[in-house]
Parts: C-alpha cells; sequence; structure tokens
C-alpha cells in the first residue's frame, strides 16, 4: 500500500465520521423548522398587535370626544334642570300663597304683635288702623306720576293719575278686605304674603306710569290683618276660657251632689244605727246566757258601724265646707297616647276613680291606668305646680285645658315628694286591654304570614 492509498484510506474514515455525525444532527433537523415557524407567528402577532394598538386608539379617541360631548350634554342638562327647579319651587311658592292648606312648615309658626286684653281692644286698634289708612288716602296711599301730562296739559295728566291711583287702592283694598275676612289660624302667615304679593303686582301694573301704591300703606294692611287674626284668636281664647269655667262648674256640682249625697246616706245609716243600737241595749238588760252574748257580740258591730257612719259624715261635711280638698291623679294610655304621656288631673269627687273611668268611657280606646291618687288640702295648688314643673313638656302647647304631659314617672314622683306628698306610684301601666289586643293582632298577623309563599308567584312582580 502506497502513500497514496493510506490518505484515501484516512478520507474515507474522516468522511465516515462526518456521515455519523450528519446522521446524529438529522435528528435535530426539525428544530430548525420551529424556531422559524415559531419567529413567523410572532412576527405575524406583532402585526395583530400592532393593528390592534392602532384600532384602539382610534377608539379611544372616539371615546372621549364622546365622552367630552356627553359630558357637555349633562352640564347643559344639570343647568337647565336646576333653572327648571327654580322656577319650579318659585311657581310652588306662589300657588302656596293662594291655596288652603294646613301645612304651615313653608311659612312657620305665627308669632303674636299685639298684647291686648280683651277682644274690644282689639276692636279698637282696627278701627285706629283704618283711620290712618283713611288719612293717607289718595295721595300719601299711592304715590308718584306728579310729572305725567295729556294732551300737552299738566292738570288734564293729575287728573288721569289721581283717577289711576284711586283705581289701584280700590284694587288693593278690595283685595286685602277678602283676605282680612277670610284669616285664620292655618292661613294667617299666607294671607300676610298674599298681601304683599298683591302689592307688588299692583305696582309692577303700573311700572312704566312711575305710580306705586306706598310701602307704609301696605304695611298698614298688614297690621290690619293682623289685629283681625288675634281679635278672632283672643275670641277663640274666651270661648276656651268659658268652656274651661263651664266644665269646672259641672264638675264642682257633681261633686258637690256628691257630696249632699253621701251626707244624707251617712246621716241616715247613723239614725238606723242609732235605733238599731238603742234597741239592743234594751234586749240586752233582759237577755240572758248565750242569748245576752249574742246581743252584746251585735252592740259592738253597730258601735262600729255607727263609728263609720259618723266619720263618712265628718269626711263629707269636711269636703263640703272646704272646697280646695280634693284628689290629683295621675293617669296614662299607652293604647291611645303612647308611652311616658301622663295626664295630670284635679278632681273633688268622693271616689276620684269615678272621674277616672269617665274619662276613659268614650273618648279614647283603651282604659286608663292609675299611677297614684293623691289627696290634698289644697288639690288646685298641687296640681298647678306639677303643670308648672311640666310646663315645657305639655304635649298641646296651645289649648292649656289639654292636662297630658310627655314625661316619666320617675320625674312626676320626684316633684310630688318634692311637695311633701308621701304616696306610693305605680310605675308600670298595666295597659290589659292594649296589651291583650296587641297579642291578639301579632297572633292574626302570623296566622297571615304562615300563609303566605316565601317565593314570590312571578319574578317580574
Amino acid at each position: 500500500m502506497g502513500f497514496f492509498d493510506f490518505l484515501k484510506r484516512k478520507e474515507l474514515a474522516e468522511i465516515e465520521a462526518l456521515r455519523a455525525r450528519v446522521a446524529e444532527l438529522s435528528k435535530y433537523e426539525h428544530i430548525s423548522d420551529v424556531d422559524a415557524e415559531i419567529a413567523s407567528k410572532i412576527s405575524k402577532a406583532e402585526e395583530t398587535l400592532s393593528s390592534i394598538h392602532l384600532r384602539c386608539a382610534s377608539k379611544e379617541s372616539d371615546s372621549n370626544a364622546r365622552i367630552e360631548e356627553l359630558n357637555k350634554q349633562i352640564e347643559s342638562l344639570s343647568s337647565k334642570y336646576n333653572e327648571g327647579l327654580s322656577t319650579y319651587n318659585e311657581l310652588k311658592k306662589q300657588i302656596a300663597i293662594y291655596t288652603e292648606s294646613l301645612e304651615l312648615a313653608d311659612f312657620g309658626v305665627y308669632e303674636p304683635h299685639f298684647d291686648f286684653d280683651t277682644p274690644d281692644k282689639y276692636k279698637e286698634a282696627i278701627l285706629s288702623v283704618r283711620e290712618k289708612q283713611k288719612a293717607m288716602f289718595p295721595d300719601r296711599a299711592a304715590v308718584g306720576g306728579e310729572g305725567i301730562s295729556w294732551n300737552n296739559s299738566l292738570a288734564q295728566g293729575q287728573v288721569m293719575v289721581l283717577g289711576i291711583k284711586k283705581i289701584m287702592l280700590r284694587a288693593f283694598n278690595g283685595e286685602c278686605d277678602s283676605f282680612i275676612a277670610n284669616v285664620d289660624w292655618n292661613n294667617i302667615t299666607k294671607m300676610e304674603e298674599r298681601v304683599r304679593k298683591s302689592w307688588e303686582v299692583i305696582n309692577k301694573a303700573y311700572q312704566r306710569q312711575d305710580i306705586s301704591i306706598s310701602e307704609r300703606y301696605m304695611q298698614l294692611k298688614i297690621e290690619e290683618l293682623r289685629l283681625a287674626f288675634e281679635y278672632k284668636l283672643k275670641k277663640h281664647q274666651e270661648k276656651e276660657e268659658q268652656r274651661a269655667i263651664r266644665e269646672q262648674m259641672r264638675e264642682e256640682e257633681k261633686a258637690q251632689r256628691e257630696i249632699e249625697a253621701a251626707l244624707a246616706k251617712a246621716e241616715k245609716e247613723k239614725e238606723i244605727y242609732k235605733l238599731a243600737l238603742a234597741k239592743a241595749r234594751e234586749e240586752v238588760l233582759a237577755a240572758e246566757g248565750k242569748r245576752q252574748e249574742q246581743l252584746q257580740s251585735k252592740i259592738e258591730e253597730l258601735e262600729a258601724r255607727l263609728k263609720d257612719a259618723e266619720s263618712n259624715k265628718d269626711r263629707a261635711l269636711s269636703m263640703a265646707q272646704q272646697t280646695r280638698r280634693g284628689h290629683v291623679y295621675v293617669i296614662s294610655n299607652i293604647g291611645s297616647f303612647g308611652e311616658d304621656v301622663y295626664k295630670i288631673g284635679m278632681t273633688r269627687r268622693l271616689d276620684p276613680l269615678d272621674r277616672v273611668r269617665e274619662l276613659g268611657d268614650a273618648s279614647v280606646p283603651f282604659p286608663f291606668d292609675v299611677h297614684a291618687i293623691i289627696f290634698s288640702e289644697d288639690a288646685p295648688t298641687l296640681e298647678s305646680t306639677l303643670h308648672k314643673a311640666f310646663e315645657a313638656k305639655r304635649v298641646n302647647q296651645v289649648n292649656l285645658r289639654k292636662e297630658f304631659f310627655n314625661v316619666s314617672i320617675d320625674e312626676i314622683e320626684a316633684v310630688v315628694h318634692k311637695n311633701n306628698a308621701t304616696i306610693e306610684f305605680t310605675k308600670v301601666a298595666e295597659a290589659r286591654d292594649y296589651r291583650e289586643s296587641m297579642a291578639k293582632r301579632t297572633k292574626a298577623d302570623a296566622t297571615s304570614d304562615d300563609n303566605t309563599s316565601e317565593f314570590p308567584t312571578s319574578l317580574l312582580s
């Protein structure tokens, strides 16, 4: 073998080795294909993503423009709404001035401007205000229009102005007379607004002529309106006071009749027991043994009854002689008025519970519960002391004849004991009728709930 053969074998061996290496690497050939595919897909994805970004940017721009447009519309609508609401509230207020209603919240509660003792003094004040109005008519009641001429004549112009003033005042006075005639407790503040509104409207109608009803004249009309209202109020108060006096008189007459009947009954019982006692004493002298013991026991019983009759007579006689003696009662009615509402009143009845039963007969759905019955040598003063102590807590702040107070029973007890009245209070109201009624109502409601399905009959309901 020559040198060249040796080289040839060597080259063949290298070639075979290379072939083996290629064969070994050929199994990884697909990987390069995957990389190429991945690279291709990444490229396509980037193109898609770029396209999406462009579309999103375009849509975002459109959305921002749309949002800005909608915000402008919202601002415009909000502005129009606020304007409309303001107009509505103003119109509602103006309409309310001419609408009869029991709602006082928009106008507040009327505060009296005068303090006369009697209705007659109010009548005198009304006449005085009317005289002041007459003194202003027409030149000071309506002012302006001094330089107006007609047909180049100042004199004719002033005649026309005087006629306009009279028309304005006639219209204003006519409306004010109507307001004054119809003023009442539930519309006084509205009537004041009506006077001012009428004044404004009439003045506005003649604004171009520079003629107006003076503010002083308008204020005199409001003063007349207030006087007329307070006159009616004072008359009503007098009627209420007279009613209270009549009720007190009826109560005292009833109490007096009870006392007189008790006196007559006690006197009759006293005479009966005296006669029976005298007879028993005669019989006991002639009796013996067991019969004598029986009669002696009967005498003791009759003596006790005679003593009770004399005591009842003395008590009734004392009540009749001392008109300030009586009972102050503290009662409640949870079913009618709720918790912590108590009536504090006074009665001169021999049995104060008669008065309590009377109060609960027909005017309220449930009977009253008695928390305390306080006998006093000066019952009116004790009652007045309790009323003054809880003046700020009256349920009815207008009619003082309504003796209901929103206080706790402990507060009442403290004031009573402070005035040296030793009396045990019943703290918890039995309220039997009310509690039984509530129990029945609860049971009925529970039965009704049991018959109701927990699922609705329709999802749309």
